[in-house]
């Protein structure tokens, strides 16, 4: 068991018998109430997100997930294809447990799949990624300013917003938490 205030973006935790990940988690203090956390869930089963108030002195019950090093194969429906590394086992994750994931992956690339009970529910990628620009409008010479950006469409069909000097065909890096452009590879 874990105070209230102790949550964190991406953990996992137990309430009333269903698994969450914590999506957002905000320690408010309102003027001369009592302070209490604001978390925003998604329900690992039904997908769904759900908004709950903890008082700062609740528990809540933090779950252990076993992490496993996958590779992305295909897309079959809505499901998507993993493979395990080290034995070859291949799982089918629903759309729900990669959506948040998905926009940055190629195929081929490899990301943490945590499980539950032997029972695969999420997607872990690292803090960012290189990918290849798809698509832009071409920069133009003289082109330097540094705080004005465009859209760009990445090889995986994610948009994201770019400096001007950037043009087609250069591999950026990405934030896979915010989706920003970092700096190009």
């Amino acid at each position: 068991m874990i105070s209230a205030t102790e949550m964190k973006k991406g953990g996992v935790i137990k309430l009333d018998n269903d698994l969450y990940v914590v999506v957002e988690s905000q320690h408010v203090t309102p003027g001369n109430w009592r302070g209490m956390v604001q978390a925003k869930l998604r329900n690992l089963k039904q997908g769904n997100i759900v908004q709950k108030r903890f008082r700062s002195t609740d528990k809540v019950e933090d779950i252990f997930l076993e992490y496993r090093t996958m590779e992305y194969l295909y897309k079959e429906g809505d499901s998507y294809c993993f493979m395990d590394t080290e034995n070859y086992e291949q799982i089918m994750l629903p759309k729900e447990a990669v959506e948040d994931a998905i926009p940055y992956m190629k195929l081929n690339t490899q990301a943490r799949i945590a499980f539950y009970e032997n029972k695969a529910l999420s997607v872990e990628l690292p803090t960012s990624v290189v990918l290849e620009i798809v698509e832009t409008d071409p920069g133009m010479k003289g082109d330097t300013v540094v705080n004005v950006y465009k859209p760009a469409t990445l090889e995986t069909g994610l948009i994201i917003k770019v400096p001007l000097f950037i043009n087609t065909g250069e591999k950026v890096k990405v934030d896979t938490r915010t989706g920003e452009f970092l700096g190009r590879e």
